[in-house]
């Protein structure tokens, strides 16, 4: 049985790579065990790892549901000074989706539910935890 999951990125400088995901993920990390590693909990037992190494090329998208896509991907490149990035819908998915690289070349993502509905119940998942 899998119970937990972690998921890591490397980055060759852990404090630029921290000071990145903080924004990315609009807070603190939840667990710094010893230098050039930072981890959030990003829901119950879903963990993202960041540590500083070499990056690995061709990795991912690790994709991360937000609530709004539109304003998200805006705050990003506000903030982070993202490129621009597309957002991707197709008839037959229940999620539009879209694809980003951090400056180390990992590549990373967002979706949204497009049935609001659907992405009420999902919400309730994580709030009733």
């Amino acid at each position: 049985m899998i119970y937990e999951m972690t998921v890591q990125v490397r980055v060759s400088d852990i404090i630029e790579g921290q000071r990145f995901y903080e924004t990315l993920l609009n807070r603190q990390p939840d667990f710094t065990p010893h230098e050039g590693f930072a981890e959030w909990e990003l829901i119950p037992n879903c963990w993202l790892q960041v540590a500083e190494g070499i990056p690995t090329e061709g990795n991912g998208p690790i994709r991360l549901g937000v609530v709004d896509l539109v304003a998200e991907r805006k705050r990003l490149m506000d903030i982070l000074t993202i490129e621009e990035f597309e957002i991707h819908e197709r008839e037959d998915v229940p999620v539009k989706w879209a694809t980003f690289s951090d400056p180390w070349g990992n590549r990373l993502g967002l979706f949204e539910y497009k049935d609001e509905e659907n992405k009420k119940e999902k919400l309730e998942l994580i709030v009733r935890r």
